[in-house]
C-alpha cells in the first residue's frame, strides 16, 4: 500500500487535513432509512468539498445510531463517491472473526479500489449484555486481551502469509491476494490499510510498535488525548507502512450560522448522551425538547463537561477551537463528527466549516 493512502493533503487554510466521522444518528421523529440518506448526501457533499476520509463507526444496541453494519454502510456509500477514502472507525474487532472482517473489506477494496481504510477497535461498541450476544461464547474480557492475537491473525488474512505448518495456511479470504496468485490470476495484491482507534494507552502503545496509523476518540476520551499521543509517538518503530507516526483524532464539532442556535443544538446531542450514560438510551431529541428537559444537578453537571469537549459556535469559532486543538495535541488530521437531531443542520454544519477554511467549492 501506498503512504499517501495514509497521509492526507490539507486543502485552504486547514492545519491538517479534514475528515468526517458518521454516526449515522437517528432524530426523533426520523427512521433509520432517513438517517442513511443524510449520510449519503453527507459523503457526497464532503467529498465534492475536499474533506479526506469518511468513516463509519460500529455501535449496537443505541436506537438513536443506525451503524450496527460499517461495512454494509460503506458499500452503500462507494456506490455513491468516487474518491473519498471510506472506512470504518472503527469496526470493533472482538465482536467479530478475522476471516469475515478480511472477506468484508477484501469486498470493499474490490468495490472502491484504493480508498478503502480499515480502523480496528477493541471496545465492544455497546454494553456487556450486547456484547455478549454478539460474541456467543467468547467471555468478553478474553476477547478484549486477546485483541493483539486477534490483530495479527487478521493481517495475516488480509495479506494471504500464513507460513507453513499454520492451520489456516490453506485459508484464503475472498476478494484477497491468492487471486493474484492463482492461475490466470490479475487481482491486485493491494488491501487496505490497517488503523488502530483508542481512548487509551494500549492501542497507542500498540498502534506505535507495529508502526501503524493511530486513531484517538478525543470526542469522548479528551483528557486522555495528549497522554495517548505522547504515548503512540514515543513507542512508534517504523515499518513497511509507515516510516514516522501518524495520528488522526475524532473531534466532536457544530458549526451554524448563529452561536446561540449551536448551543441549542449541542445541548440536544448532550441530553442523548445522559439518557445513553444512565441506561436509558433512545433516538436524539430536538432542541426544544432539550429546552424542556429537568436537568437534574448531576445531568446538568455532565452537560456542561460534555460540551466543554464539543467545537461549536459561527463557523469562525469553529475554526479558531479546531486550530487551537491542532496545537494542543500536534494531531496530523482532524476527524469531525457533527452530531445533531436533524440531518440537514449535520450537513450544513460540514459546509460551513469547508467555508471558513476556504476548502474547494462543490
Amino acid at each position: 500500500m501506498a503512504v499517501d493512502e495514509i497521509r492526507g493533503t490539507a486543502h485552504g487554510t486547514a492545519p491538517v487535513p479534514l475528515s468526517v466521522l458518521d454516526l449515522v444518528t437517528v432524530g426523533a421523529g426520523h427512521t433509520a432509512t432517513d438517517a442513511l440518506r443524510t449520510s449519503v448526501a453527507l459523503s457526497k457533499t464532503t467529498e465534492s468539498r475536499g474533506y479526506h476520509r469518511y468513516w463509519v463507526a460500529e455501535h449496537h444496541s443505541m436506537p438513536g445510531v443506525a451503524s450496527s453494519s460499517p461495512a454494509v454502510i460503506l458499500a452503500h456509500l462507494a456506490a455513491h463517491t468516487d474518491r473519498i477514502r471510506l472506512g470504518s472507525g472503527g469496526v470493533m474487532l472482538p465482536n467479530h472473526a478475522p476471516l469475515v472482517i478480511a472477506e468484508q473489506f477484501g469486498t470493499l477494496e474490490a468495490m472502491a479500489p484504493g480508498r478503502v481504510d480499515l480502523g480496528l477497535g477493541r471496545a465492544p461498541g455497546t454494553d456487556g449484555a450486547t456484547a455478549a450476544a454478539l460474541r456467543r461464547t467468547d467471555p468478553i474480557d478474553r476477547s478484549a486481551d486477546d485483541f493483539p492475537q486477534q490483530l495479527a491473525e487478521l493481517i495475516r488474512f488480509l495479506d494471504d502469509d500464513f507460513p507453513d505448518g499454520h492451520p489456516y495456511r490453506r485459508i484464503h479470504a475472498v476478494p484477497g491476494p491468492v487471486q493474484a496468485t492463482s492461475p490466470g490470476g490479475v487481482q491486485s495484491r493491494h488491501r487496505p490499510p490497517v488503523w488502530l482507534l483508542g481512548s487509551s494507552g494500549f492501542s497507542a502503545r500498540l498502534a506505535g510498535t507495529l508502526g501503524l496509523p493511530f486513531a484517538f476518540a478525543h470526542h469522548f476520551s479528551a483528557q486522555n488525548t495528549v497522554p495517548a499521543l505522547d504515548l503512540y509517538r514515543e513507542s512508534f518503530r517504523p515499518s513497511a507502512v509507515l516510516d514516522t507516526p501518524y495520528a488522526l483524532i475524532g473531534v466532536a464539532a457544530l458549526a451554524t450560522e448563529d452561536e446561540r442556535e449551536a448551543r441549542r443544538q449541542v445541548l440536544a446531542a448532550a441530553l442523548n448522551m445522559v439518557r445513553l450514560r444512565t441506561g436509558r438510551p433512545g433516538l436524539v431529541p430536538t432542541p426544544e425538547e432539550a429546552e424542556a428537559y429537568a436537568f437534574s444537578s448531576m445531568e446538568r453537571e455532565f452537560v456542561e463537561s460534555w460540551n466543554a469537549n464539543v467545537v461549536h459556535g459561527t463557523p469562525d469559532e469553529v475554526r479558531s477551537g479546531l486550530d487551537d486543538l491542532h496545537k494542543r495535541t500536534g494531531a496530523d488530521e482532524l476527524m469531525i463528527t457533527s452530531n445533531a437531531h436533524s440531518g440537514a443542520v449535520r450537513l450544513r454544519s460540514y459546509e460551513l466549516i469547508a467555508d471558513a477554511y476556504g476548502l474547494p467549492a462543490a
